[in-house]
């Protein structure tokens, strides 16, 4: 195909069960990338099947991984799809007509986010969730830092967005957002410690409010009825909770 050559990089830890449905909207894409992260279930035969070249490891910190799937990527343009996510055609389409003549850069691309089912436009955002992100890059424009949850990244080049969404079916229902919770939590907590930076409890009880406000109010998470509520109630105790566990708990 003429053109920038584009590589979709997929990173992903024991995710056979939704492996394949990532993949097949993927093969739009001039290469396939997949990273394993400790991976123990059948991922490598799944990505082997679509041709897939494939780099295994142990990486503790998302971003370190990640940067090892972006540096095994040969093409002029890279794009990072989690294995909840999928790209549509549509997107898919878009993707290759604008990169055609793009300068070197990063694209934002909207994302519709899924509970189960249902898709929940309004009330993401204060670290539980994002309704848009940078996933689509020309090499040499991204790179990940080394926090443990929500790692920054250093971008570069010409921002431009992308109007097609690719869908996140983020949470299986109620209860795994509750799980996700208090893995991000975990996360966070331990950051906190390493940095030394805990915060204070009053602080923090403080946040919960202005960032359930944020989320409900300001992003129209009343919109989405019980699930704004429940969108603005995890929004308001990642802070809350991450620094209860850095204060409270040792790892």
């Amino acid at each position: 195909m003429s053109g920038p050559r584009l590589s979709a990089l997929v990173v992903a830890r024991n995710e056979e069960a939704q492996l394949a449905q990532c993949l097949e909207p993927l093969r739009f894409a001039d290469e396939l990338v997949v990273v394993l992260d400790r991976s123990t279930d059948g991922s490598r035969a799944i990505a082997e099947r679509f041709g897939a070249r494939i780099l295994e490891g142990a990486w503790e910190i998302e971003g370190p991984r990640r940067n090892a799937g972006i540096a095994l990527c040969t093409g002029d343009w890279i794009l990072e799809v989690d294995a909840d996510e999928r790209v549509t055609p549509e997107l898919a389409a878009e993707i290759r007509a604008r990169i055609a003549t793009a300068p070197p850069g990063h694209f934002l691309i909207p994302i519709d986010n899924y509970v189960g089912d249902r898709l929940v436009r309004h009330g993401w955002g204060a670290a539980w969730g994002t309704s848009a992100t940078v996933r689509l890059f020309s090499r040499g424009m991204k790179t990940w830092g080394d926090q443990r949850i929500h790692p920054r990244t250093e971008l570069g080049g010409v921002r431009q967005t992308l109007s097609q969404p690719m869908a996140h079916y983020v949470d299986k229902n109620i209860s795994d957002m509750i799980r996700r919770l208090d893995r991000y939590t975990a996360a966070r907590a331990a950051d906190m410690r390493a940095s030394g930076q805990i915060g204070t409890t009053p602080d923090n009880v403080r946040r919960f409010f202005s960032r359930f406000y944020k989320c409900y109010v300001s992003r129209k998470g009343y919109k989405e009825g019980g699930y704004g509520v429940l969108l603005a109630l995890m929004a308001g105790l990642y802070p809350l909770l991450s620094h209860l566990k850095a204060k409270l708990e040792r790892e």
